[in-house]
């Protein structure tokens, strides 16, 4: 008879805890620069983005510039697992991991605030302009 061992058990945990993390961050990212697209979703579009931006600059005062606190959570998984992360930033590491290329972190969060002020801005007026006009 075969018994699992406790550590097996919480490694298997904290390897499926890793998968929902890519799964649920990655949804999330795609779903704050197009759920606006959307108009049943614009307002959870909206609140996504209001969440994001109260982590990166409410809690950013104390954590620093950019703090989210999903990859804060991925990493401590991860860590737990024995994998490490070369990156401070979510997108520069899903970026490298996936594409065989060397890109500058500072380049990928010039890029990251661009494209996420873009989306507030298109949230903004799919809520609140294009609303009106209906």
């Amino acid at each position: 008879m075969l018994v699992k061992s406790k550590s097996c058990d919480m490694k298997i945990l904290y390897e499926t805890v890793n998968i929902f993390f890519f799964a649920f961050h990655i949804g999330l990212i795609f779903f704050n620069l197009f759920g606006w697209i959307f108009p049943k979703l614009r307002k959870w579009n909206l609140a996504t983005l209001g969440l994001t931006a109260f982590s990166w600059f409410a809690l950013g005062i104390f954590y620093g510039w950019g703090y989210c606190i999903l990859t804060d959570w991925h990493w401590a998984v991860r860590e737990r697992i024995g994998l490490a992360t070369q990156s401070d930033s979510y997108i520069h590491f899903l970026i490298t991991a996936v594409l065989p290329v060397t890109i500058s972190e500072k380049l990928i969060d010039v890029v990251t605030a661009v494209l996420f002020f873009a989306a507030c801005l298109a949230s903004l007026i799919a809520n609140f302009v294009i609303l009106k006009k209906h």
